[in-house]
């Protein structure tokens, strides 16, 4: 049996299992309400001891001003510039990599497919690191990133593709070329890079942290995640038509190259905004989206909004074990690759017991 996406709307067999069951579910109002109370249950975790009412009336007061603040100024610097925003740059990042990992599943019909697979987050990586290396910071740093991961995604898609033709095989085996390569010109720029200062600094970015991250970043990664992730949503038919095959997307009039191009694009923009403020964050776009679609099916209606929330809520927990696990805190890259490795073997296990990928 193939591993493809083509098994949409059911979960593959002639009766109602769980996607159709969870189908007449509200999920998504159920999954805003739970990244809701993760939102405020995470703003209390720290040294600073604060209940769920005091930062729920601490962040209402900024809607409708309290009379009488039964809180100590502290405790609002604490919420608001201290917490809040790596809270919230968790919530856009998880939600970027996942809604960018669904969609290129999607795209090539492939569950083990993801933004750091195909290279864009290396070629991401090393434009983040050489900016770092010049001492190009903010919106600079972004657009460099954003120059590498295109180069890096234009790269992989021209080697990956015969005569108009994707192979999945043949694409991530491109990615894998183009990952190694970025990677040993991030490790050039390493050699490079003062040992005292500079240096330091690229290796605790390429590990992935949003520990330092302020309002600033937050508006950079929503700059890049908020415009590529609707694009992304507006394309949600042709990335179902696509998951039917590229031969009978163009039988049913789809501009596949061009619905191709736009999500490559967007997904590179979603990843060059995450590398830029937060390093390195790998195997969320992977794991999430293939989570999701057990859950709601393949049908990218469903799936994508689904894969975003989830994504955010997952990331979110992940941040607040990362500053709670130990006095010092984790880089974000370590856990999520902690836990995105095993899964990943999972999967692979199991599409492998089931025929190995579909060439396509």
């Amino acid at each position: 049996m193939k591993p493809s996406t083509e098994t949409s709307l059911t979960d593959g067999r002639n009766r109602p299992g769980i996607v159709a069951v969870l189908a007449s579910v509200p999920m998504i109002p159920g999954l805003l309400a739970l990244l809701v109370c993760s939102i405020l249950y995470s703003v209390t975790l720290g040294r600073y001891d604060l209940s769920v009412g005091d930062v729920a009336l601490i962040l209402w007061d900024n809607i409708v001003p309290v009379a009488t603040p039964g809180w100590a100024p502290v405790e609002e610097t604490v919420v608001e510039l201290v917490r809040l925003p790596r809270i919230l740059a968790a919530v856009v990042v998880g939600f970027g990599l996942s809604i960018s990992g669904a969609s290129l599943q999607g795209m090539f019909r492939n569950p083990l497919v993801d933004p750091g697979i195909i290279g864009v987050t290396s070629g991401a990586g090393f434009g983040g690191t050489l900016a770092i290396l010049l001492g190009i910071h903010g919106y600079g740093l972004l657009s460099i990133s954003f120059v590498f991961g295109i180069s890096s995604i234009v790269l992989v898609k021209f080697l990956a593709s015969v005569k108009g033709r994707t192979s999945v095989l043949t694409l991530v085996l491109a990615g894998v070329v183009i990952s190694a390569f970025f990677s040993a010109a991030i490790s050039v720029a390493k050699l490079l890079a003062d040992p005292f200062q500079k240096l330091p600094a690229i290796t605790y970015w390429l590990m992935g942290s949003i520990a330092s991250s302020n309002y600033t970043d937050v508006l950079l990664i929503a700059v890049a995640v908020g415009p590529a992730s609707i694009v992304i949503y507006l394309l949600r038919y042709q990335i179902n038509i696509l998951s039917l095959g590229e031969e009978r997307a163009r039988a049913l009039g789809t501009p596949v190259v061009l619905v191709q191009w736009t999500l490559l694009i967007a997904t590179a923009m979603i990843s060059a905004g995450v590398v830029a403020t937060s390093g390195i964050i790998g195997w969320v776009g992977l794991v999430i989206p293939h989570i999701a679609r057990t859950l709601v099916g393949a049908n990218h209606v469903r799936l994508l909004p689904v894969a975003g929330i989830l994504g955010a809520i997952y990331l979110l927990l992940v941040d607040n074990l990362a500053r709670t696990i130990t006095t010092s805190e984790i880089p974000l890259g370590i856990i999520t690759a902690l836990i995105g490795v095993p899964v990943f073997a999972i999967i692979l296990r199991r599409i492998h017991l089931k025929g190995g990928w579909n060439d396509d």
